[in-house]
């Protein structure tokens, strides 16, 4: 009787050992689903990002509207100091030339920005897909563990049912 028990004993235990062997399996399935999913959203984040046009971003427009406002008051200022003064065609061609000198370094430094801001969005899109990727290499790991675990619990649950037939 005590044979019966003892076997039946070592049963429940390959039982319980393959039941969670595959609960665990179906988890880590499903967590790694779920990493691939971020992977594939910082993917598109990135794509988007890094490919934004950087002078279409509200702080490089509202740069070059500040810019050309500016401009135009200088030109306008320069155009009426040269009626009411007297001033020579040639003041006002430098001012005009200076005013499109400070569009043109607006514009430089947006796209130095851009560059700068391209910079750390790579590096920001690195970081986390390297997080992403450790994960998933845990998971694995982790998966790996438990078929072991599983395995040798089998297996020591099979030297005691050898042991119990023995007796």
């Amino acid at each position: 009787m005590a044979m019966i028990g003892a076997a039946i004993g070592a049963g429940l235990k390959i039982g319980g050992s393959i039941f969670g062997g595959i609960k665990m399996s179906k988890a880590i399935k499903k967590m790694k689903a779920q990493i691939n999913n971020q992977l594939k959203d910082n993917q598109n984040w990135y794509d988007r990002r890094y490919n934004e046009d950087a002078t279409q971003r509200a702080d490089a427009q509202a740069l070059l509207t500040r810019t050309e406002e500016s401009i135009r008051n200088r030109n306008a200022a320069a155009a009426g100091a040269q009626a009411v003064m007297g001033g020579t065609e040639e003041s006002v061609a430098a001012a005009k030339e200076a005013n499109n000198k400070a569009l043109s370094d607006a514009v430089t430094n947006i796209a130095v920005n851009a560059d700068a801001r391209k910079d750390q969005i790579e590096q920001q899109y690195m970081n986390k897909k390297g997080e992403l990727q450790d994960k998933l290499n845990n998971l694995t790991m982790q998966g790996a563990q438990n078929t072991a675990q599983a395995v040798n619990g089998v297996a020591s649950v099979g030297n005691d049912i050898a042991g119990i037939l023995d007796k």
